[in-house]
């Protein structure tokens, strides 16, 4: 007999070794509750890097649901239930955690966290409008990514951020014709001035993928 959401919660808050809580973690998430939420981002603050990666994937799983709470996090002043409630709101894609995504991508001192936020910020799933226009907080985003992909220190963060590019030029229709343009001349710049070959590669991928998208819409 499967358990209920509170004994599996039950379980969470008496596991007494780091195998235990994994183990209940990872049950919880699977059972994708509302109920979990708050057990799930009490998780991010412990010392178990296991269970807070098991905990984020049950939050990221869950949704939208988890983003006011996940918001809250951020407030914390535990460095790494913050860094690892940001990871969760990358995962899910929600609009209202852009101001907390764009933060960490341009100012957080962990480049990890940085390069999640930046990859984060190219799978918002924006609303769907009239003609696809894009509004002042889109536009934000997309220079925001730009900058990154080109200015950051780490080469992982300019990585990310291409990767971010891309996901959000998906998302564009025919109409947006002069930003696709932006960014695919963008991606070949990038290819070509680069000093890291992995970013010069990732860039030119995103590139010929990009026109493969034009050539088949």
């Amino acid at each position: 007999m499967s358990k209920s959401i509170s004994d599996l919660i039950n379980d969470v808050e008496k596991a007494d070794s780091s195998i235990k809580l994994l183990v209940a973690v990872s049950s919880l998430s699977k059972a994708c509750s509302d109920e979990s939420i708050p057990t799930l981002i009490s998780v991010l603050s412990y010392n178990n890097p296991g269970a807070a990666v098991a905990a984020v994937k049950g939050l990221v799983k869950i949704g939208k649901e988890s983003v006011p709470a996940l918001m809250e996090e951020i407030n914390n002043q535990n460095y790494t239930a913050k860094a690892w409630a940001i990871r969760a709101l990358a995962g899910i894609g929600d609009p209202r955690s852009v101001d907390v995504l764009l933060k960490a991508a341009t100012t957080d001192f962990s480049p990890s966290v940085r390069r999640t936020a930046a990859k984060g910020l190219g799978e918002i799933q924006w609303p769907i409008k009239p003609k696809n226009s894009l509004d002042p907080r889109e536009l934000e985003v997309l220079e925001t990514l730009l900058s990154i992909s080109e200015k950051d220190e780490e080469w992982a963060v300019r990585y990310s951020a291409i990767v971010g590019l891309q996901l959000q030029y998906r998302l564009m229709t025919d109409e947006n014709e002069q930003i696709k343009f932006k960014i695919k001349s963008h991606v070949r710049s990038i290819e070509s001035k680069d000093p890291d070959f992995a970013v010069s590669a990732r860039a030119r991928l995103a590139f010929l993928e990009l026109c493969n998208m034009d050539n088949d819409s």
